[in-house]
């Protein structure tokens, strides 16, 4: 059995089956490989059979048969579109979204929301459901804003980026990624609203990841974030050099929170940063260099600017701590996670 925040027994009983939507994603398919580590089955969505493909032949080779089964839900933003998917399930992770990057919010934006409604109306139908967790994001709270000293707070929203994303067309191309941070807003208000107003009968927690590093688990599935420090060990600097610089996180330790916001009982009603090292790509490039010592990498960015955000990251910390961690995992080590199968 998986270790506890103060020992206590688990929410959801090791053996249960446990939902994971986006199952084929950069961070659900995480999400799924530590639930299973745990010691719980998990059924994955994705769009269509051709996305779970990998994510099956993946677990099965790595923990046997049983472990891990597919779902498809064509797409999320149908009514009822998980309704399915959650039967018999005694938890349900909701990593799903659209990441597209459209610059048009009507795109994106209703269909996040619109997920995400879906997803918890869907376990409030099912008696089953003792938990609910959301993947949100550090853009649920605000933008990047570099070389600006200021106190990140865990109850802030991005309002900014609601508003940005929403001003009247033309849509010009430069408002994807306040679309992006308004979805992402909006839904996970959505899902606190829903939560507020008709009290389910499990417990709802929301995970709000910065960028995450780290291993990607086949190169069958799309990278996301997981794609720029392989950009920079491939020379890709002019790929990556204009976003900002932020916070990361290596998206296993991302998993390991979902994972405790899932079955700790002490977790409840919160919103959990997963937050773990300010930087800028000078510092993975510092990173790769050190790892890779016979190999040229892009030279520095000169002036590159920084995260000067303050953040609490504590409660992150703590509860990979209960479930066997020493706390975050380095930038280095993330970034070798990221890299080791290139050399």
């Amino acid at each position: 059995m998986a270790p506890t925040l103060h020992g206590k027994s688990p929410a959801i009983a090791p053996g249960s089956l446990v939902l994971v939507t986006g199952v084929n994603g950069y961070i659900a398919s995480h999400v799924a490989d530590q639930l299973i580590q745990a010691g719980y089955r998990v059924r994955g969505t994705a769009r269509d059979t051709s996305k779970t493909a990998w994510v099956s032949e993946l677990f099965d080779k790595r923990y046997g048969e049983g472990k891990f089964e597919p779902a498809i839900v064509g797409d999320m933003a149908e009514p009822g579109a998980f309704d399915e998917a959650t039967q018999g399930v005694s938890g349900v992770v909701h990593v799903a979204s659209v990441v597209t990057f459209d610059h048009d919010p009507n795109k994106v934006i209703p269909q996040v929301i619109a997920g995400a409604v879906n997803a918890i109306e869907a376990a409030a139908k099912t008696p089953s459901v003792k938990r609910f967790v959301y993947t949100s994001s550090s853009t649920a709270i605000t933008a990047p804003r570099p070389n600006e000293k200021y106190d990140l707070k865990v109850e802030d929203w991005n309002t900014a980026d609601v508003e940005a994303a929403w001003k009247p067309p033309p849509y010009e191309p430069t408002r994807n990624w306040a679309v992006y941070g308004a979805s992402k807003t909006q839904a996970e208000q959505a899902i606190w609203k829903f939560a507020k107003e008709k009290k389910p009968d499990f417990v709802v927690n929301a995970v709000l990841p910065n960028a995450n590093i780290g291993e990607i688990l086949s190169e069958k599935q799309p990278a996301s974030t997981g794609a720029w420090a392989k950009a920079l060990y491939y020379g890709g600097l002019d790929k990556v050099k204009d976003i900002p610089p932020q916070w990361m996180v290596n998206v296993k330790d991302t998993a390991r929170i979902h994972v405790s916001a899932l079955i700790d009982a002490d977790v409840e009603n919160e919103r959990i940063l997963a937050y773990a090292y300010p930087f800028n790509w000078n510092d993975i490039l510092a990173s790769l260099r050190s790892l890779y010592p016979d190999k040229t990498f892009n030279e520095d960015i000169p002036n590159a600017p920084r995260d000067l955000s303050i953040v609490d990251n504590s409660r992150g910390a703590e509860l990979l701590r209960a479930h066997g961690r020493e706390g975050w995992t380095s930038l280095e080590e993330s970034v070798k996670d990221n890299t080791i199968d290139l050399k």
